[in-house]
């Protein structure tokens, strides 16, 4: 039955057209249902989309709203509540660790996002890397919070301890260090308020929340 469906297939498209198609279907796979529930996440809502090529660990500790995807090649492990509609896109970095790390409703990471929780002592009055034993270090953990409608720019670094209130937006390359305020825009390292956020987007919420 293959065969004749390849065969098909292959009279129809030029055979370079096809192995596109096969390649990029392949690149953006995602897990199905039964793939989703081996892996007995703490909880997983509706339609949440994870890919294939995503690496993620203890997800005993991970919980996932409705509608949420996470896209090629990201890392996401530790104690982690993803809520709904959000969407952690290619090569982003998401450590909940032992403090944890709230993502809220309607979030959006952009490509090479970084967030952590936890971070050693770079002053140099203890050692680094986990290869040395605890007794020698002083690593910093904190928990992290990215409120609902948060955007987060490519290439952008939310470290420990950072809330980033309810729809921040952050520009790309930018380093976040300290919390920030509800509907702000940021940018730059460190990154820094420079000016307010419009807020047209929850009246689109309440039209898109009405609709399902």
């Amino acid at each position: 039955m293959l065969l004749v469906v390849v065969r098909m297939l292959l009279r129809l498209f030029p055979a370079n057209v096809l192995v596109f198609y096969l390649r990029l279907e392949r690149i953006l796979s995602y897990l199905n249902e039964n793939e989703l529930s081996e892996m007995r996440f703490k909880s997983l809502g509706a339609n949440v989309k994870i890919s294939s090529r995503a690496s993620i660990y203890n997800p005993e500790l991970i919980e996932i709203g409705d509608n949420s995807r996470i896209d090629d090649f990201c890392v996401i492990s530790g104690n982690l509540r993803i809520g709904r509609n959000v969407h952690i896109t290619p090569q982003c970095l998401v450590a909940g660790g032992e403090p944890g790390l709230e993502i809220e409703d309607f979030v959006a990471l952009a490509y090479g996002v970084k967030v952590f929780t936890h971070s050693d002592d770079y002053s140099g009055r203890t050692m680094t890397n986990s290869t040395v034993p605890k007794e020698y270090k002083q690593e910093i953990k904190m928990s992290v919070v990215i409120g609902r409608h948060s955007i987060v720019g490519a290439g952008s670094i939310i470290m420990p301890g950072v809330n980033l209130g309810e729809g921040t937006s952050v520009g790309a390359n930018s380093l976040v260090l300290k919390s920030t305020e509800r509907w702000s825009v940021v940018v730059g390292s460190p990154a820094k308020k420079i000016k307010d956020r419009e807020r047209g987007l929850l009246e689109l919420e309440k039209q898109y929340l009405s609709n399902e």
